[in-house]
């Protein structure tokens, strides 16, 4: 048997499962609704996986949310009450404008400030892009 040969015999041989999981996977909000507030538990566990300041990630949120906000700790507080779909989309636009490499796809990615402009580095493939949105 050849090499091509014994590599179709393996992926015949694998589940399904195995072979289409991605190496970044967009986490959820954990989070509850205190009286007229939201209140997401895992907020810095978020950032922390996108590797971003929470500050700005806190930032970007208070905008797209239109609510005031703030950080209890590992908390985060939102000053009025939404649903976690809304919130999760908003996660999703924030990975995808910030996070994720433009051209490879790759979440292996840095912020850069130079001369008043935000840029994404990527550490993967080298790509540097500027960030259209302000915040």
């Amino acid at each position: 048997m050849n090499y091509d040969e014994l590599l179709k015999k393996a992926r015949k041989a694998m589940p399904k499962g195995v072979a289409k999981k991605e190496r970044f996977d967009v986490p959820k909000v954990k989070g509850h609704v205190q009286g007229n507030k939201t209140v997401i538990s895992n907020f810095c566990q978020l950032c922390d996986i996108f590797c971003r300041n929470e500050s700005h990630v806190l930032k970007y949120l208070q905008r797209e949310l239109a609510s005031p906000a703030s950080l209890d700790g590992p908390r985060l507080v939102l000053g009025r009450k939404i649903s976690s779909s809304l919130i999760n989309e908003k996660i999703q636009k924030y990975v995808k404008e910030f996070v994720l490499c433009k051209e490879c796809g790759k979440p292996d990615t840095k912020l850069i400030e130079e001369g008043g402009v935000i840029y994404v580095k990527c550490t993967a493939c080298g790509a540097k892009y500027p960030i259209k949105s302000k915040i």
